[in-house]
């Protein structure tokens, strides 16, 4: 039976993580709102309900991890999600991310490699009224048949950025993926200025579950 309770105890627990994010530099104030408002707890299974708060990744299953909420809102803050932007999700993963994304106002369609995650977060995450749209397939690739996107963002890690990702980004769009090696990646940002021009911003080191399919992992061996 599935618990959706969320008590005065979790609400604490959500201003006191809110409040730490802040304090290692998130700014925007809609993710920040975002965080303080999402259930995390909904997405653990009960007996590890107590650590939903803390500002760490867990396992949910199939290889695949719940990112940390700081990693969630510094990849959010570097996005811009503006209300209406069409935005692709790669690695719906526990569908946390998609929640935050939804509740910025995003138009979102999320696309995850693992049969089994897709088919628990399409049928979740409509229950705390995330409406989002859900695909299965080989996310390296992106979506043409929804492209082209204003955003997309990828939590997952690449060992470099797919082409096919680029292609289906808007002229003015952002791409936030972390790129690297197995253990250890660099956030990064791509802003395409026009069809030629993109621009590569840098940021600090995160640790990714590998990003599979064609143009991630499998293809680079």
């Amino acid at each position: 039976m599935l618990n959706l309770e969320d008590t005065y105890s979790h609400k604490g627990q959500r201003k006191a993580l809110v409040e730490l994010i802040k304090k290692k530099g998130i700014q925007d104030e809609a993710v920040l709102n975002a965080i303080n408002t999402i259930p995390r707890h909904f997405f653990f299974e009960s007996a590890l309900h107590s650590h939903a708060y803390e500002d760490k990744a867990f396992p949910i299953g199939e290889g695949q991890t719940i990112s940390q909420p700081f990693t969630v809102a510094f990849q959010t803050e570097l996005l811009q999600v503006e209300p209406g932007d069409k935005v692709l999700e790669i690695g719906t993963g526990s569908g946390y991310q998609a929640s935050i994304l939804y509740l910025l106002g995003a138009e979102l369609h999320t696309i995850e490699y693992q049969k089994k995650l897709y088919e628990q977060t399409k049928k979740f995450l409509p229950k705390i009224g995330i409406k989002v749209n859900f695909y299965h397939g080989d996310g390296s690739q992106g979506l043409p048949s929804q492209a082209p996107f204003d955003k997309i963002i990828v939590t997952a890690a690449a060992p470099e950025v797919p082409k096919s990702l680029l292609q289906q980004l808007k002229v003015g769009g952002i791409l936030v993926i972390p790129i690297g090696g197995r253990l250890s990646q660099k956030m990064m940002k791509f802003t395409k200025r026009s069809p030629k021009k993109i621009i590569q911003e840098e940021f600090e080191n995160f640790a990714f579950v590998p990003l599979l399919g064609k143009e991630g992992w499998e293809g680079s061996k």
